[in-house]
């Protein structure tokens, strides 16, 4: 979180120019997860828990409000403006609900990415040239998840193993397939809203490399980006 949130920004400068507040907040809202991550893990509080849950659940939201295709908008909700609002009245919803029923996170934020890899499949389909990012967030978060379930329900099958960092390898994977999504979602941003523009998915270092980051290059930027 640490890491790859800044290198996100620094990547991505070509869509900054396009829309910077949306990808700085999200951005923010990364470091803020690492750092209420870094508090539960060291304490093993119910109060680190609630913030850990909270923040991830906070930036999903947060994501959905700006990013999410009007296209796919409910028939009730007829701008953006409307959907922020619809948006920050469930985060604020399931915030409270957090209080009530703690256990009932983990299976929300679980179920938001199986309806963020549905999305990604839909746009991708119209976008031959992202699948790699595609396919390679989805290993990213299969893994991830794998790693969830198998620390979850065999907790003590890993302890008398002596292995118990699958909950940190969930971590780190589940950032890594975030970083994928986010960039699949700045792609479609561009991509639908200002084709003019020509953007690209691009790859750091290179192409060619197995661990190598997406971002978003625009081939003919406007007069914003310059």
């Amino acid at each position: 979180f640490f890491i790859l949130a800044p290198m996100m920004l620094w990547l991505n400068t070509d869509y900054i120019g396009y829309r910077p507040v949306p990808i700085r907040g999200f951005v923010i809202l990364q470091l803020f997860i690492g750092v209420f991550s870094f508090y539960y893990h060291m304490t093993l509080s119910y109060a680190g828990q609630l913030l850990d849950e909270l923040s991830i659940l906070w930036t999903l939201c947060i994501s959905y409000g700006f990013w999410f295709p009007v296209r796919y908008f409910p028939s009730f909700i007829k701008n953006r403006e409307q959907f922020l609002t619809f948006v920050a009245t469930v985060m604020v919803t399931s915030t409270l609900m957090s209080f009530v029923k703690p256990a009932l996170n983990a299976y929300i934020l679980n179920c938001v990415a199986f309806h963020l890899l549905y999305l990604a499949f839909l746009e991708v389909r119209s976008s031959p040239a992202v699948k790699r990012a595609a396919w390679t967030m989805t290993f990213w978060w299969v893994v991830a998840i794998g790693c969830w379930l198998v620390d979850k329900f065999f907790c003590g099958f890993c302890q008398r193993l002596n292995f118990c960092y699958l909950h940190s390898f969930w971590h780190v994977l589940i950032n890594m397939a975030l970083l994928h999504c986010i960039t699949l979602i700045l792609f479609f941003d561009i991509y639908h809203d200002l084709p003019s523009s020509e953007p690209s998915m691009e790859y750091w270092p290179s192409s060619n490399f197995p661990l190598a980051l997406p971002y978003v290059k625009i081939q003919k930027p406007p007069k914003w980006c310059c």
